[in-house]
């Protein structure tokens, strides 16, 4: 089966529950989807405080997700559902340990391709301190061929 790529607007947000608050956080950009067979490849740019990029590939296979960070921080960080994983988050302040264990990873696209959803429940430990529960939702879509 031949690859195929295209242009996709990214939406991206996390929500973070920690001791009955939530902590929200969202990232939108332009990206590319590259697909072959059940693996699709998404990449797109973040821009952190102060301007400063940061790249992002998204790998999406039938059971696990692996999302690599590089710039100004650079991470690591696989999910498979029912195991528990480890990275390192390296960012220009330190570096974090990072346990994950994926407790639910979905992965639905339109059948014609031209849109999808990833949406990821999970709790992280950090350097030891207590685990927090992480929701993650991803949204691409085609853009527009105008």
């Amino acid at each position: 089966m031949n690859a195929m790529k295209k242009k996709v607007n990214v939406k991206l947000q996390t929500v973070i529950h920690d001791n009955g608050q939530k902590e929200y956080n969202d990232v939108q950009g332009a990206g590319n989807l590259f697909q072959k067979g059940n693996k699709h490849v998404l990449t797109f740019e973040e821009t952190m405080d102060e301007e400063i990029p940061v790249k992002n590939m998204i790998t999406i296979q039938a059971n696990s997700v692996h999302i690599k960070r590089t710039g100004v921080v650079s991470m690591n960080q696989r999910f498979q559902t029912g195991q528990l994983t480890e990275n390192v988050y390296k960012h220009p302040y330190g570096t974090i340990h990072m346990e994950t264990y994926t407790t639910k990873l979905e992965h639905h696209q339109k059948d014609d391709r031209s849109e999808g959803k990833l949406s990821i429940l999970y709790t992280v430990k950090m350097n030891g301190q207590d685990e927090r529960k992480h929701e993650l939702e991803l949204r691409y879509k085609e853009e527009d061929s105008e």
